[in-house]
């Protein structure tokens, strides 16, 4: 086995492992906002977190707290994390946990529509075409208009579209900037939205032992999710590694069903597959034409 197609199976197994901490961390978000007002979960997870990515930051010998924090990027990229973990966490809080999964997958599509027409990048009507019927693919899971659309859904959407706009922003992001910061930065932001929220009326609950342990599992599962799609990006190649994200909406559909005893309907099946289809044919677009772009350039 070369070594390429090795690095290729390890980053394969590192983000399908990244994904399946995401869904747990989808699970404990879906608990937490059971059991405490979303002001109280965002300010608990916002400091858990980014102590430990402040932490992090300094064991690889950077600074926590630099001027780049008012760079324009990484407030658009801050304000979009914020907007982003609001919303689904709302929508976690409000709807099944595999409708809010299935509308997610579309994410990447939308990452593409801003690429195309926020950042200027150049996006073939093939990719154009896979875009379009992927957002149809979350119109079948949400079924506007028809007696199974939950208006909740929409928050789903809003997350979406502000997971999307993170995504983007961080390209915005000075190149020389470490990624522990960059995560610092975006998780510390939630302490003081939910501490806002909690000044606005919610009240805060006791904290006994079994919300810290949730608490502690939360940060847990998202710290080793993201090292482990870090780890992933790293070692694979991008065309190979990134169409095994949606891995994650396996995750989720095992633990709607046997955790929360939800039963996704065909509508939602059927959308989910739709939007997954258009995904990946989206990536192996875009890993085609940047290999045709790679082997002209080698040859001139």
């Amino acid at each position: 086995m070369n070594t390429q197609r090795s690095d290729n199976l390890r980053g394969i197994a590192l983000m399908v492992l990244a994904m399946g901490f995401f869904a747990l961390g989808d699970m404990t978000i879906k608990w937490a906002a059971e059991a405490m007002p979303l002001g109280q979960v965002l300010l608990l997870l916002g400091s858990g977190g980014g102590l430990v990515f402040a932490t992090m930051t300094r064991l690889q010998r950077h600074r926590v707290v630099t001027r780049d924090f008012l760079h324009r990027g990484v407030i658009l990229r801050n304000v979009a994390e914020i907007a982003g973990t609001f919303c689904i966490f709302t929508a976690l809080a409000r709807t099944e946990l595999s409708l809010t999964a299935a509308i997610l997958q579309a994410t990447p599509l939308a990452v593409t529509l801003g690429a195309a027409t926020l950042l200027g990048e150049h996006v073939g009507w093939r990719r154009w075409t896979a875009t379009l019927v992927g957002f149809a693919g979350v119109l079948i899971i949400m079924r506007p208009g028809l007696d199974g659309f939950d208006p909740n859904s929409l928050w789903a959407v809003a997350a979406m579209i502000g997971l999307a706009l993170r995504d983007l922003a961080t390209r915005l992001v000075p190149a020389g900037m470490p990624t522990m910061r960059i995560s610092t930065y975006g998780m510390s932001m939630l302490a003081p939205t939910g501490a806002v929220l909690l000044l606005s009326g919610q009240d805060w609950v006791p904290m006994g032992s079994a919300n810290w342990g949730l608490m502690a599992l939360m940060v847990t599962v998202g710290v080793l999710g993201y090292h482990a799609i870090t780890a992933a990006m790293r070692v694979g190649e991008v065309s190979a590694v990134s169409p095994f994200r949606y891995s994650r909406m396996v995750f989720a559909l095992a633990l709607a069903v046997f955790v929360f005893g939800e039963r996704p309907d065909a509508w939602t099946l059927i959308g989910t597959a739709v939007a997954i289809g258009a995904g990946l044919y989206s990536f192996l677009r875009e890993a085609r034409l940047t290999r045709k772009a790679r082997e002209a350039g080698v040859a001139s």
